[in-house]
C-alpha cells in the first residue's frame, strides 16, 4: 500500500480533486467503481449519467486501458445481469438476438434467446463485425426489443448497450454507420492513466483483482426507479430552446456536412437531466448542457472533406458554436 508520505517522496501528489456527486447512492456507486478504475472519475461519472438517463455508450480507445473492466465493474456495482458479445467478422445477427429452434417433441418452434437478453450488454469490438450484424443492435437500442422470425420479444429492463471499439486498428473493421452512432448517447474515451495513477493501479492489483470483490450497491429495480426520477427533473423552456439552438447551429455550419438529428437533441436533454440529478438538483442548468455537449454531439457530426483536410475537428466546431449561442440566464 502506498502511503501519503511515499506519494510525496515519489512525486505522486494528486493534481485533481475527486469527483463529488450530490446523490448519496450514486456517490457510493462511484466509489465502488473507483476501486477498479483508478483516476478516471470524470469518465465514470459520465457513464453513470448515461445509465440513469437510459442511454447507451460507445467507448473508443486503444487496447488495454480498461474499457471492458469499466463495463464489468458498472454491471457488478449496479446489480445488473451482464452479457458480453465478442464481435468478430463471422458473427451472425442470430448470434446476437437469438434463434428459433424446432422442438420435435412439441412440434413447435422455441425461441432460444441470444446474449442481447441482458441488462447491461457489452458489445466488444463492435466495429469488427459486418454491417448486417451491427444492424441487429438497432431495434434493441432504440425500442428495447428484438424481432426474430416475425415474433417480437421484449428485452429485460433496464437495458443498456456499452460498446467498445479500437480507433487505431483499421484492418478487418467496419466503421459504424451514422444510424448506429446516433443511437449512442455518449462517445467516450478513457485515455492512458497518469504515471501516479498507474503506480497506484500496480500497487492495488499486485495483491489480486479488485473486480471480484465488488458488491452490488443497487438493484435493477432501484435503478429503474432512479431512471423514473431522472425523467422528472425539470428542464425549462429556456433550457430546451438553448439545446435546440445549439443543435440548429450544427445544421447550418459551413464546415458540417451532416448535423445533429432530433434524436441528438433529445439525448442532450436527457443527459442534462441525468447530470443535474446526479449532482443533487431537481432542475437543469445551462452548465449541465455545456458539460455534456461534446460527448453527446461530436460523434453525430460529419464534417466536409475540406474541413477535415484542413485539420478541423468536431470539438473545434462545437466550441465555436458554444461561444456563438447565448446562454440563457
Amino acid at each position: 500500500m502506498i502511503t501519503k508520505a511515499m506519494e510525496q517522496k515519489l512525486g505522486l501528489e494528486r493534481r485533481n480533486e475527486p469527483a463529488r456527486l450530490g446523490h448519496p447512492r450514486m456517490m457510493e456507486v462511484l466509489e465502488h467503481v473507483k476501486q477498479v478504475i483508478i483516476g478516471k472519475d470524470d469518465v465514470i461519472v459520465k457513464c453513470l449519467v448515461a445509465i440513469v438517463a437510459g442511454g447507451h455508450l460507445l467507448l473508443e480507445d486503444v487496447p488495454g486501458v480498461g474499457k471492458t473492466m469499466l463495463v464489468r465493474a458498472l454491471a457488478r456495482t449496479l446489480g445488473l445481469r451482464f452479457q458480453r458479445i465478442q464481435f468478430t467478422p463471422d458473427l451472425l445477427p442470430s448470434d446476437v438476438t437469438g434463434v428459433s429452434v424446432y422442438n420435435q417433441q412439441t412440434a413447435q418452434f422455441e425461441f432460444r434467446p441470444g446474449p442481447i437478453m441482458g441488462n447491461l450488454v457489452l458489445a466488444d469490438e463492435v466495429n469488427r463485425t459486418s454491417p448486417r450484424t451491427q444492424a441487429a443492435l438497432l431495434e434493441a437500442m432504440e425500442e428495447g426489443k428484438v424481432t426474430v422470425d416475425g415474433t417480437t420479444y421484449p428485452l429485460p429492463q433496464p437495458f443498456f448497450v456499452l460498446a467498445t471499439q479500437n480507433p487505431v486498428e483499421y484492418e478487418g473493421t467496419y466503421p459504424l454507420p451514422e444510424a448506429q452512432l446516433d443511437r449512442f448517447m455518449f462517445k467516450l474515451s478513457l485515455g492512458y492513466p497518469s504515471p501516479e495513477d498507474e503506480v497506484a493501479m500496480l500497487a492495488r492489483m499486485q495483491t489480486g483483482g479488485m473486480l471480484d470483490k465488488l458488491e452490488p450497491v443497487l438493484s435493477a429495480e432501484e435503478l429503474l426507479q432512479i431512471q423514473e426520477e431522472v425523467r422528472q427533473v425539470a428542464a425549462s423552456e429556456l433550457i430546451q430552446y438553448y439545446i435546440v439552438q445549439l443543435v440548429e447551429q450544427t445544421r447550418k455550419h459551413p464546415s458540417i456536412y451532416l448535423g445533429v438529428s432530433p434524436r441528438g437533441s433529445l439525448a442532450l436533454l436527457r443527459a442534462a437531466q441525468g447530470h443535474a440529478y446526479l449532482h443533487g438538483r431537481s432542475y437543469v442548468l445551462p452548465d449541465d448542457v455545456k458539460a455534456l455537449v461534446y460527448d453527446t454531439l461530436a460523434h453525430r457530426l460529419i464534417l466536409h472533406a475540406e474541413a477535415r483536410l484542413g485539420g478541423l475537428k468536431e470539438r473545434d466546431v462545437l466550441e465555436g458554436i458554444l461561444q456563438k449561442v447565448p446562454v440563457p440566464i
